[in-house]
């Protein structure tokens, strides 16, 4: 952040910390090879990005914690992908049966982490995740995921207006292009989330590592 940006935001009172709760979840937002693999139309070399998820997700999964993921997916004909193909045409390859709506094997989720086939950037927008959270209790959410200008972002600003504290683990989320990554996550940090190192999102899953009413994970 630059200093004129940072004199501003301060001045605006931007940048306060939200309170994470007890019973944390982790969402995984579009980390399918159509945006990790650097070979497709829409990806980005994201391995590290896919690294420091995993180490999120091996956590989460040894304490027991909620992990649910999302992928875009159209119909062969793309009329369910709507206006937002004139934009980004490339979505086309994001297609049912497709290799690239599939979440990457290195993140290793299983049959247990519902995936959540969303169509527009938010992964609320049209979808169940809200009531998904809410079933399982969720209280705060570690976000993580592609890309950070795009899904990442738009999915940041739902969770705050359904009320969800969540945090953002910096090297957990990516982006095409460094420019747009580094200035999303200055905005999320601001006005969203709390965007920090994924070593401090660890400890704070470890601390929460059982509720207040003794029972470990999501139970």
């Amino acid at each position: 952040m630059d200093e004129q940006t940072r004199t501003v935001y301060a001045r605006a009172g931007l940048g306060h910390r939200v309170t994470p709760g007890t019973r944390p979840a982790v969402l995984v937002v579009d980390l399918i090879y159509g945006f990790t693999d650097p070979g497709c139309v829409l990806g980005a070399e994201l391995g590290e990005v896919v690294s420091a998820t995993r180490r999120v997700l091996d956590t989460a999964r040894a304490l027991g914690r909620f992990i649910v993921f999302t992928t875009t997916r159209y119909d062969p004909h793309l009329a369910d992908c709507g206006l937002w193909l004139q934009k980004m045409p490339g979505l086309e390859v994001l297609r049912t049966a497709r290799r690239e709506v599939e979440v990457d094997a290195r993140l290793g989720r299983t049959e247990e982490e519902p995936l959540v086939v969303k169509k527009g950037p938010s992964a609320f927008f049209g979808t169940n995740l809200a009531s998904i959270l809410i079933s399982q209790r969720v209280d705060t959410v570690v976000l993580c995921g592609a890309t950070t200008s795009g899904c990442v972002r738009a999915t940041a600003v739902d969770l705050l207006q359904y009320g969800f504290p969540t945090l953002v683990p910096m090297e957990a989320v990516g982006d095409r292009a460094a420019a747009p990554h580094e200035a999303n996550l200055v905005d999320i940090d601001a006005k969203y989330a709390d965007v920090m190192p994924v070593e401090q999102v660890l400890r704070y899953l470890r601390a929460s590592g059982d509720d207040p009413d003794g029972r470990r994970g999501s139970g």
